[in-house]
């Protein structure tokens, strides 16, 4: 089925309206894919703790017993649905007041099976949709810098002109990468890595922070297009300190070389280690990194204050946390 192509005048007016007039009467209801993935798992926790009622669609055998007891445990209503089945989606999500997706994948996740949730959503009646973002600006970047963000920068051109109020998180990078996963801090040799220029300001956002910020964004029918959000902003002068002072003991930094000589690393790493069907190759994490130093997808203007009871969790705190 084609989505519609306009958003009707006062559709979202109406939704404000209705909204208010039934708040005080019951729970709303938050339809979320991706339920079982860490995030998806924190923004279902948030939801719950705010008083909303949570359906999280799973897919048959897509998650261990485990994940799924623990969401029935929190009060969350754990639907098996067949989301090539548009019939059984979109009666799924019928009732919700937004759809929250937390995917994670590639084309056929990021965009078509996102296609599939938008449109059971509409199918629905449902009047709000979160897409699974959560990302740096990739709105200003260029085309072909970054994989996983085209494909994000694709579904969100499509749900544009969907006649539903869309709301789009961004949040730079998660900050608990910075343990580990990413190749910043560099705790052996006491190094913050850096390439281009160590004054660009970075935007880092904890998982947990982003998964409270998301579920009070889904309770809010009056969110803009975008909100974007920042733990804490810092270069990688920051990043020094905040390092040597949790271990007590001096780190240096260490230029890699310019952007363009990264630029050329990341070609290389893409020919020799291709690894076209993972989501998360070295050369990717490596694209992620070469778009936060150039500057160019710098979140602003900040909505951190939308929320005032989130307390913001420092690079500092997540450097101390780390597994020794």
């Amino acid at each position: 089925m084609a989505l519609p192509t306009a958003l009707e005048p006062g559709v979202l007016e109406r939704c404000k309206l209705n909204y208010m007039e039934n708040k005080t009467h019951s729970p709303q209801l938050i339809i979320l894919a991706g339920a079982t993935g860490d995030l998806g798992q924190r923004i279902a926790r948030y939801l719950r703790q705010n008083g909303a009622d949570v359906r999280a669609l799973v897919r048959s055998g897509s998650t261990s017993q485990e994940v799924l007891t623990r969401l029935r445990e929190q009060g969350v209503d754990v639907v098996t649905v067949d989301f090539d089945n548009p019939t059984e989606l979109a009666e799924a999500c019928r009732g919700g007041a937004c759809v929250v997706s937390a995917v994670s994948g590639l084309r056929e996740v990021i965009v078509d099976l996102q296609k599939r949730l938008l449109q059971a959503a509409l199918d629905a009646g449902v009047p709000r949709f979160i897409p699974s973002d959560y990302a740096i600006d990739y709105t200003k970047l260029s085309l072909g810098s970054n994989r996983n963000l085209d494909l994000r920068r694709e579904f969100n051109e499509h749900l544009d002109k969907a006649p539903i109020a869309a709301t789009s998180i961004l949040n730079g990078m998660f900050t608990d990468l910075l343990t580990g996963q990413a190749p910043v801090v560099l705790f052996p040799i006491r190094r913050v890595l850096y390439w281009g220029d160590a004054g660009k300001l970075l935007d880092f956002t904890t998982t947990d922070n982003t998964a409270e910020y998301t579920a009070l964004a889904a309770l809010d029918p009056t969110t803009p297009r975008y909100l974007r959000i920042a733990g804490q902003v810092a270069d990688v002068m920051d990043l020094k300190q905040a390092a040597s002072s949790v271990t007590g003991k001096p780190f240096g930094l260490l230029r890699a070389g310019s952007l363009a000589t990264f630029g050329g690393l990341i070609k290389l790493t893409k020919t020799l280690a291709p690894g076209e069907g993972d989501v998360f190759p070295a050369w990717q994490g490596m694209q992620y990194m070469h778009n936060m130093f150039s500057g160019l997808p710098k979140l602003n203007p900040l909505d951190n204050n939308r929320y005032p009871g989130i307390r913001w969790t420092s690079v500092r705190e997540v450097l101390a946390s780390r597994p020794q």
